[in-house]
């Protein structure tokens, strides 16, 4: 029953969010926070039954049922639930990830995750029946190897993400739509965050919103073309796709620097030799006592203050 309900909220989000679930890290995403909620609030309901049990009782020290359940259930497991229920996040990611035509895989895959969460959590029950050396071991076999593998696993799919976007953003900044720093930028989770920094420094916290939002959106637009290539993507392609250029156009003013920021930040260091002949009577040389215009000595980034007054509704008149 706990597995089915946690399974019902992601199944929600599958349903009527279906633009925003697009693959395996969505699916990861929202169980996880769904099943960190369940645990929420079911730890506080153990740890309030067992403190009431020990008031009872007098039990305190060793004895203690509260000490004993904030040792299992906090101390050891608190990732127990949300790694049952990305089980069944996985087989709605990869179920979003199937075409229109593929009905009966989008739903075999949810069932058969649905069916490992309710596996994996009746072993863990399970093993408070076997003694503490069968709860150890059941943990030690089972639990803390199946959570390394699923962390893995999210870290493998996450960086498959960003060469997506690396791949399929190009095309957009061909066409006019994306300058061409900012498919590496957008590709790149240090990045992103210098992005998002450094709209904040300078044009505070709406500026730091207009960028998180553009990221999301331009790795939106990277997924859908990356599904239209491989001729999974829904009758209303172009208008979503439509609908994404628009929403990253709105927010150019606020993420185009940013980005371009965060994109020289981060690019690798080109080697340059040194020329074989002395240079003289060059502009930015030791000799004029001040380094070019826009080095970073002068406090200030090349092309001015980015956001001079900038106002995130003011793109959208």
């Amino acid at each position: 029953m706990e597995e089915s309900a946690k399974a019902a909220a992601v199944l929600l989000v599958f349903l009527f969010r279906r633009r925003d679930f697009t693959g395996i890290l969505d699916g990861v995403v929202i169980a996880g926070v769904t099943a960190t909620g369940f645990a929420f609030t079911e730890n506080i309901l153990y740890l309030g039954t067992a403190f009431g049990t020990d008031q009872l009782t007098g039990g305190s020290g060793a004895a203690s049922v509260t000490a004993a359940t904030f040792l299992v259930r906090i101390v050891m497991s608190p990732f127990a639930h949300p790694l049952f229920t990305v089980l069944t996040g996985i087989g709605f990611g990869i179920a979003a990830l199937s075409t229109d035509r593929q009905r009966l895989r989008r739903v075999l895959l949810p069932l058969c995750g649905l069916l490992l969460s309710m596996g994996m959590h009746a072993l863990w029950n399970g093993s408070a029946t076997l003694g503490h050396f069968g709860f150890f071991a059941v943990y030690a076999a089972f639990m803390a190897p199946m959570f390394g593998l699923l962390t893995w696993l999210v870290v493998w799919t996450r960086q498959r993400e960003l060469r997506t976007v690396r791949t399929e953003l190009p095309a957009y900044a061909m066409a006019g739509w994306l300058t061409p720093a900012e498919p590496f930028a957008l590709g790149s989770m240090r990045a992103r965050r210098l992005a998002r920094q450094y709209a904040r420094r300078y044009g505070g916290k709406p500026a730091a919103r207009a960028v998180a939002q553009y990221e999301a959106y331009a790795t939106s637009l990277a997924f859908l073309r990356h599904r239209g290539r491989l001729g999974r993507a829904g009758t209303d392609f172009v208008t979503r796709e439509r609908e994404l250029l628009l929403e990253l156009w709105h927010r150019r003013g606020a993420a185009r620097p940013a980005l371009d920021h965060a994109a020289r930040v981060t690019a690798p260091p080109l080697p340059v030799a040194a020329a074989p002949w002395p240079v003289h009577g060059t502009y930015g040389h030791p000799q004029y006592g001040h380094p070019p215009y826009g080095h970073p000595s002068h406090g200030h980034p090349p092309y001015g203050h980015p956001y001079p007054a900038y106002q995130p509704d003011a793109h959208r008149s």
